[in-house]
């Protein structure tokens, strides 16, 4: 259990607040149906979701950042993904009651994510993350998680210590990066990387479910 009530929790964005791999899996299949392949299957997409390009990418083409033709096939993939990035995408069960219950006890809550600004600006209005106390991409500061740079920046503009703060991701980066700012840290069971891999994270708490975390602020 994390040591102290926070004043404010910051949540991942891809797999933790948001089923994104629908339409992420969709932007790295049309890839493939354009060129004449075969569709990769989305029970293989899904799980590397959180990684992004690198990650579907590296999935459906077998390739990585620096190999030939990786970055025709990323500006590629992230104008497909911009072209329908809400068709499918939705909030994780519980996701919606566990941020009302946060607005009704004046906690305030924000999202921190790798995602650049170029999606998550128009996504975040589009399923009901508007009131985002703030909304920190993966290009708001010069690095990304698992640097702690974008955890420090949301908890400044938040006017708050990193230890009032709470972070919840569904990736090792996620509770690689709380910890290095300095908060508490809560590992998402029900992303992209499942409940039994995040074990091994040594994050504060494991929840299988977003409303286990009203549970622990109402413990």
């Amino acid at each position: 259990m994390p040591p102290t009530a926070p004043h404010a929790i910051l949540f991942d964005l891809d797999g933790t607040l948001a089923d994104t791999a629908p339409d992420l899996a969709a932007a790295v299949n049309k890839l493939r149906a354009d060129r004449g392949l075969p569709l990769t299957p989305f029970e293989l997409l899904r799980p590397v979701a959180s990684a992004g390009a690198r990650g579907l990418i590296g999935v459906a083409f077998d390739i990585a950042p620096g190999d030939a033709g990786y970055d025709a096939l990323r500006i590629e993939f992230l104008d497909n993904y911009a072209a329908a990035m809400a068709v499918h995408t939705r909030l994780f069960n519980g996701i919606a009651e566990l941020l009302n219950d946060l607005e009704t006890n004046n906690i305030r809550w924000g999202i921190v994510t790798n995602k650049p600004a170029r999606f998550t600006d128009t996504l975040a209005p589009l399923i009901g993350l508007q009131k985002a106390a703030c909304l920190i991409s993966g290009d708001t500061t010069p690095h990304a998680k698992p640097h702690p740079a974008p955890l420090l920046e949301a908890a400044r503009r938040l006017t708050l210590t990193p230890q009032e703060c709470w972070y919840v991701g569904d990736d090792l980066r996620d509770i690689q990066a709380g910890h290095a700012a300095g908060m508490a840290t809560i590992a998402a069971g029900w992303g992209y990387c499942g409940a039994i891999e995040p074990a091994s994270w040594n994050a504060d708490a494991l929840v299988e479910t977003p409303l286990h975390i009203l549970k622990m602020l109402h413990r």
